[in-house]
């Protein structure tokens, strides 16, 4: 296996490290820091701005969505460099990677214009309604409904663990609009301002302190949602719903090696036993990088290996669980220390990458459910790699 680039690759590299010297925010300037996943202070913003009109928010998208039509190859060196430096690319992920991503996607173009190019260049944010209290990762179970009445819509329901919705301007929210079709069918996806009469958002706390408000009850009584706001086609919204998450996923593995490569950092073995899970931590991290390049050399030929990405989603993200757990027990009751840090401050990142070893222990487990949960990941490869039968 070869692990260099063509030098076509690598000036495109040279150009981003090029920008980077030049342009990343000073220290002095990140001062106010982001309240949540839908919230980007004025300076991220403008940051994020300045990446749009160079070409290098999403080198993937072409020119007018903040890109360079760059290929697969293009796209790893540029979350590459990011990750060096420990840059976050977005503090609205889900608006930039799912969101604005299923409007260009789906959309028409004066819904990029409206929504899409804006999220884009960080003057909207947007939080994604999917789960709901009884359909959290079977989205075909939603039960949150959208009647058409003339030239609109009336919503009805409730939506549960919608990161940033308190802090968003729009919601991309997954409705029921035919009760009579099967599961699969009859959803559609609608773009509702979050300043709509009749939307409720609660913030809900989680277990990393009363402080943290990211996570949203967001309710929905007679929302009335202009027809313009339908994306993609009536009753089409599992279409959309596999493009959002396949977005999602789209060289996701990056973000877990990024984060065991972190570890292996920030964690410091004491014992002998430490050190063999130190051990585990940088094969597994190792491991990862290799099977993650094999994936790319095939997508960079063309080839689509869906199965290829599950593995790596479940051995990333449960590699960084059991990594993170291990350095919790070896630094013991102090690691339950909060608040305090487990990585220099970089204010390019928001808080919850370096904190306690404890939060960054709880956290971990959000990466085994975001994306696709490793059961379903599990699934996935039992009938696509294994070969074994549904039932």
């Amino acid at each position: 296996m070869r692990l260099t680039f063509d030098d076509d690759v690598e000036a495109f590299r040279a150009e981003f490290v090029a920008f980077l010297d030049e342009h990343l925010p000073p220290e002095a300037e990140a001062i106010e820091r982001p309240r949540s996943t839908a919230h980007i202070p004025d300076w991220a913003r403008r940051w994020q701005r300045l990446q749009f009109e160079h070409g290098w928010l999403l080198p993937g998208h072409p020119p007018r969505f903040g890109g360079r039509d760059a290929g697969i190859l293009e796209q790893y060196v540029h979350k590459q460099e990011l990750a060096r430096r420990r840059i976050y690319q977005n503090f609205n992920p889900q608006g930039l990677g799912i969101v604005a991503a299923s409007l260009i996607t789906f959309g028409t173009p004066e819904q990029h214009e409206r929504w899409a190019i804006p999220i884009l260049r960080g003057d909207l944010t947007a939080a994604l309604g999917m789960s709901e209290p009884e359909a959290g990762s079977d989205l075909a179970g939603l039960r949150t409904r959208a009647r058409r009445d003339g030239d609109h819509f009336v919503v009805d329901g409730h939506k549960l663990w919608t990161s940033g919705a308190h802090d968003a301007d729009v919601i991309l929210t997954f409705v029921r609009t035919d009760p009579d079709a099967a599961k699969h069918r009859g959803l559609s996806v609608l773009l509702i301002p979050t300043d709509t009469s009749g939307i409720e958002r609660r913030p809900i706390a989680s277990v990393c302190g009363p402080d943290d408000l990211d996570f949203n009850e967001v309710t929905f009584t007679d929302v009335v949602v202009p027809a313009d706001n339908l994306i993609g086609e009536l009753h089409q919204g599992w279409k959309v719903a596999n493009g959002s998450l396949g977005h999602e996923r789209n060289l996701l593995w990056l973000s877990y090696a990024d984060r065991l490569d972190h570890l292996v950092d920030d964690f410091r073995p004491g014992t002998e036993l430490d050190a063999d899970h130190y051990a585990d931590l940088v094969m597994d991290a190792h491991a990862l990088r290799l099977l993650g390049s094999a994936a790319l050399a095939r997508a960079a030929r063309g080839d689509r290996d869906t199965a290829a990405v599950s593995v790596l989603k479940l051995f990333g993200s449960e590699a960084v669980r059991n990594a993170t757990e291990h350095a919790l027990t070896a630094v013991g009751v102090d690691g339950l220390d909060q608040p305090t840090v487990t990585a220099r401050f970089n204010p390019l990142n928001p808080e919850e990458l370096a904190p306690g070893w404890f939060e960054r222990y709880v956290r971990s487990f959000a990466h085994t459910i975001a994306g696709g949960t490793s059961e379903i990941q599990r699934n996935i490869i039992a009938e696509h790699v294994l070969g074994l039968p549904r039932r």
